[in-house]
């Protein structure tokens, strides 16, 4: 499929496929084309079985620097209930092969929102991250409000949302937002490495991990171990468990399948 507004390489590595959002002269602003496009792409390489893992990035300067507010200026409140404006958010929400963040520059708003619905991020010494909606008269609404207080506690949530500062990577890094800060010129490469990383492990293993990680955000403690626990079993059923044990038993490396 061809987009406008984001770029698929597939050969980025084997088994990895990159996604770079690519509206540079907006600073990468999420419009609802890119947006759809977005969700539209994650869906097709979640059910590709060549692709194990997927790293989404934009450019040094920016992430993503926000939602596009032109579109939205003049709407009305009816005019978005009608669009359904994170209906496309939900969709990668829900991406089971796990997404590595590449962040660099300008992270704010909506991109802040795309970042944590990331499962692993690196971030470069130059990202500022920020949820800035507050100074144009508007709050988060992608999960700005319940994801960010989830990974970096009230206090600090609060202080993001309520006044609109931007943090830095260092202080992303301490607050456990983000997994790995490194300097700008190698953003990109260590997410590829660990996406690489990953990609050899077994894929079966690796999407019940991701959902069982996730569940513990929403059930009590008693569900979440139920899940886990089934995950676990589920493994047993798939070829990956097999060849994973035997390998290493016979001290070697595993040729994991997918399957």
């Amino acid at each position: 499929m061809t987009y406008e507004f984001i770029t698929v390489n597939p050969q980025a590595q084997k088994f990895v496929t990159l996604i770079q959002l690519n509206r540079p002269g907006e600073l990468n602003a999420l419009n609802r084309q890119l947006m759809t496009e977005l969700s539209s792409a994650l869906r097709e390489l979640d059910a590709d079985e060549q692709v194990r893992v997927i790293v989404l990035t934009g450019n040094e300067k920016a992430f993503a620097a926000g939602a596009d507010i032109k579109e939205m200026a003049d709407a009305t409140a009816i005019d978005m209930v009608n669009r359904d404006q994170f209906a496309t958010w939900d969709l990668i929400r829900k991406t089971k092969k796990p997404i590595i963040a590449a962040v660099s520059g300008f992270v704010l708003g909506g991109g802040c929102e795309l970042m944590m619905n990331c499962d692993l991020i690196v971030a470069s010494e130059t990202a500022r991250i920020g949820q800035p909606e507050i100074k144009i008269g508007v709050m988060p609404g992608a999960g700005g409000t319940q994801r960010l207080t989830r990974s970096v506690g009230k206090a600090l949530a609060m202080e993001m949302v309520l006044t609109g500062r931007f943090i830095t990577a260092e202080e992303a890094l301490r607050a456990g937002l983000v997994n790995r800060v490194v300097p700008v010129e190698f953003y990109l490469k260590e997410a590829l490495m660990w996406a690489q990383e990953i990609a050899q492990l077994s894929p079966v293993a690796v999407k019940l991990a991701k959902e069982a990680v996730l569940q513990a955000f929403n059930t009590s403690l008693d569900e979440g171990l139920l899940l886990e626990r089934k995950n676990f079993y589920l493994c047993f059923a798939s070829e990956d468990q097999k060849e994973g044990m035997k390998a290493f038993v016979e001290k070697r490396k595993p040729e994991f399948t997918g399957k």
